[in-house]
This record gives C-alpha cells, structure tokens and sequence, in this order.
C-alpha cells in the first residue's frame, strides 16, 4: 500500500468551493488545523449544505494544473511549443532533446498526477460523506443517486486523464475510503477497466436520480445540469474511452446516447470555465499570441504547412502570424526551434476550455463507423463532412476506404481538436507516432510518461 504524502483537510476542498478558485491543494501542508473543519465532521452525517460545498469543490479543483497536463500532451504531439528561456525541459525534456528522458521527479510528472488524484480524493470524499446521512428527509434516494453519479463520473474523468499521460505504465487505484492511500498499480488495460466500470456505475445511478440534481453545477455545465443529461455528458466520455480500446461498436451505442447531434453547435458541451472574479482563476493557456520569443506560446510550423487550402480553424484562427510593430514577421526561436505563428486557441483570459464537446462525439462516430464489426463508410464520410464544412471546406473528395477515411478522420481530429488533448493520443493509439516530425536530430516521441517517484516509494 503506497501512503500519499500529500495530506488534505476538509476545510481545503470547503475553502476550494466557495471561491470556486484552483488553489493547488496538493501543497497543504499535512498537520491539522485546528481553526477548520475536521474531516471527519463532513464525512459523518454531513448537511446538505456542506454536500453541495464538496461538490462545487471538486469540480473547481478538476482545473488544477491543466496548462501543464496540456503543455505536455501538446508538445509531444507536435501541437505547440512553449518556449520559455527560464524553463529548459519543455524543449529539452518533453521532445527528447539530445540524451533527454521524461523525469519521474520533475515538476511536468508529478503536479499532473497530484492534481488528478486530488480530485479523485475529493470525490471519494463526497460519496463516503453521502454515505453517512442519517437523516432521510435530508438527501433523498434520488437525490444520493445524482451525487454518486455525478462522482463517479468526475473520479473517471480524472483517472482517464492520469491514463492519457502514463498510458503503458498504467495509474493507481485510489482508496475508496481510506483518503490518504492507493492501491497497487493497475495495468493499462485494468485501468481502462476501472475507467468504463466506473463510468457505468455512474450511469446506473444517474439513471435513477430523477429529474433535478439537489446540487449546483458551475457554467461549465450549462445544459448537462440534470441527471438526464449529466448522462449524456457521461456517455460521451464512455464513447471516448470505447474507441481509446478499440471498441468501436460499443462506442457506437455510447455515442448514440450521448448529446451528439450532426445539424446541432459543434461546440456544445461540457467547459471547464474561468474568471476574472476575486479568488478565482483566468484560462492558464491564454496567452498574446505576439509575446516574446523567450516566454511564448507558439504553433508548431506543420499545423501551418499541412493544413489544406481554406481551413478556417488554422491562419486567423488557432494560429496568428507573429508580427513585430513593422509589419515584418517576428519570427519565436528557442533551443533550435522556431515558429512564425503564436498559438491562439484560448482567446480571452475567461475562455471556456472543452472537457468533451459535440465536435467530438461526431468525429468518434465516424470513426466507429470507419473500424465497426460492419463498416459504414458513408455515414461516416457524412459526419466527417459535417466537421470539413463548417471549417469551410468542401465535402471529402478522396477515395471511400477504411484507410483513407481513416486517414481523413484523424485530420479532422487534428484540427478541429487542436490543443485540447487529443493529437498524442490519436497517433499513439494508431501506432503512428513516427510520423509525428522530429524538430532536431535526436529528438524522440515518447510514449508514456514515468509513474511520478514519489509514487514509487
């Protein structure tokens, strides 16, 4: 059994709640403080109030460190560069640079894992705290039903997160009730079980909740803040997860039951969403596309070069031309790398950043369709061509083949789902990452992060 040292109090997720503000709780320090609520008050016959106060905790703290989850999935999916003078492991470590290995004690390792687990824990402790209700006029049957479904699907969506990053090295199993201590670590594909299995319970208790969810949900969730379509949102992720295995004609009937709609906004979905308000945080991938060379963000120079004629989602849009007050190109070079495009997916300091979106879900379908049991080649022509249009592309003209549409739809993937986490992934899981472009002699494309190494101790 493997002790996390990083103990939290109660009164961290309580206090992460009612600014909805990321604190990096991970680094409260493992001594009690008396000033604030034990955790054992909330976890024994908690209010309703203090319940609804765990649960905005955990989603705030799902918000934790994802600009270095997405630095590096980005970078070693050849999305983006972050250049930044004062930190040289985002160019050295993350490409492989010379004799660079991903480090099992730094920084881009271990705050990742931190964050998904912290959010794990927080979960954990909203169900066991719901658990303990004593009082069954307090939280009814439904109403229990819609907070573990809403838990665990939270927990499956963190552990699936932790599962992109170690892949091969596979995740841990955090303890169910004792909140300080995980399990062995699982295989990749007990993993990926845990993930569905979890997934599916969530389902089975949304699915008896009711109508109305006794909690709030941020913005984020506008439009999947009742159990019916929490669920939608959850077999979303179900579908992702099912095509992640290869599993293409289950994915097809998770997706089915998802809120795909083809004629529908392919950005509706579920958000991660940020402020500008007291206590709280702005998007921590939104950048000036036009900052410095030695502190930037920067397209990676064959988003550009391979994007085909008229794509809308790429000059303009996601990347910009990084010009200096002349007019002239200013160009960004660090470490023998360079780029003439800042990267631009997150506009404003508030941007919304997708967990799972409808642009998604039509993209899986189309690949279920492409590698099902019994493909159907031009229904999945149909949905790529729904994503190809509002790109401002014509409808895919090339051969109708299970290569070629795979081919397309990886495309599509890349795309219109830049910068959101899937690029590293769709290439690995194809067994394509040597196509992936090598920036520098030497560089390598990992395929899995190292287990953190305090994690191994």
């Amino acid at each position: 059994m493997n002790n996390i040292k990083h103990h939290i109090s109660i009164a961290s997720v309580l206090l992460l709640a009612l600014s909805f503000v990321s604190c990096n709780i991970v680094n409260v320090e493992d001594r009690p403080d008396p000033n604030n609520t034990a955790l054992e008050t909330v976890v024994e016959n908690p209010t309703p109030s203090e319940i609804n106060t765990l649960i905005t905790g955990t989603e705030s703290s799902l918000r934790t460190d994802l600009r270095i989850y997405h630095i590096n999935v980005g970078m070693i999916g050849r999305e983006m560069y972050r250049f930044l003078a004062a930190e040289p492991r985002n160019t050295q470590d993350l490409l492989g640079g010379g004799s660079s290995e991903l480090d099992a004690g730094s920084f881009y390792t271990s705050r990742p894992w931190a964050a998904f687990y912290t959010s794990i824990r927080n979960a954990n402790i909203l169900i066991e705290s719901v658990k303990t209700i004593t009082d069954n006029n307090a939280v009814s049957e439904a109403e229990r039903n819609g907070i573990f479904g809403f838990a665990k699907t939270i927990k499956a969506y963190q552990y699936l997160m932790a599962l992109t990053m170690h892949n091969e090295n596979g995740i841990r199993k955090q303890n169910q009730t004792d909140f300080f201590s995980t399990g062995a670590l699982l295989s990749k594909a007990d993993s990926y079980q845990l993930v569905a299995d979890l997934l599916d319970e969530a389902a089975t208790h949304l699915s008896n909740a009711g109508s109305e969810f006794s909690f709030p949900l941020s913005p984020g969730f506008e439009g999947f803040d009742s159990p019916s379509t929490f669920l939608q949102f959850n077999r979303g992720l179900r579908a992702r997860v099912a095509v992640y295995r290869g599993n293409f004609d289950a994915a097809m009937g998770f997706v089915g039951n998802s809120f795909l709609d083809a004629s529908g906004d392919l950005k509706n979905g579920v958000y991660h969403v940020f402020s500008t308000g007291s206590n709280d945080i702005t998007n921590p991938l939104f950048s000036n596309p036009q900052s410095g060379a030695g502190d930037s963000y920067v397209v990676h120079p064959s988003f550009v070069t391979d994007a085909e004629s008229g794509d809308n989602r790429v000059v303009g849009n996601k990347a910009i031309l990084r010009l200096d007050e002349n007019g002239d190109v200013n160009t960004a070079s660090l470490d023998e790398l360079s780029s003439d495009y800042g990267l631009f997916v997150y506009k404003t300091q508030t941007a919304p950043m997708p967990i799972i979106k409808n642009a998604e879900l039509l993209l899986i379908r189309a690949e279920a369709n492409i590698h099902g049991s019994t493909p159907n080649l031009t229904a999945a022509e149909d949905d790529i061509n729904v994503i190809r249009n509002a790109a401002g592309l014509s409808d895919y003209s090339g051969p109708q083949t299970q290569q070629a549409l795979e081919d397309e739809m990886l495309r599509q993937r890349r795309y219109e789902l830049f910068f959101e986490g899937h690029r590293w992934v769709d290439m690995r899981r194809y067994n394509r990452l040597g196509e992936l472009p090598l920036d520098r002699s030497g560089d390598n494309v990992w395929e899995s992060f190292p287990i953190p190494e305090s994690e191994n101790i």
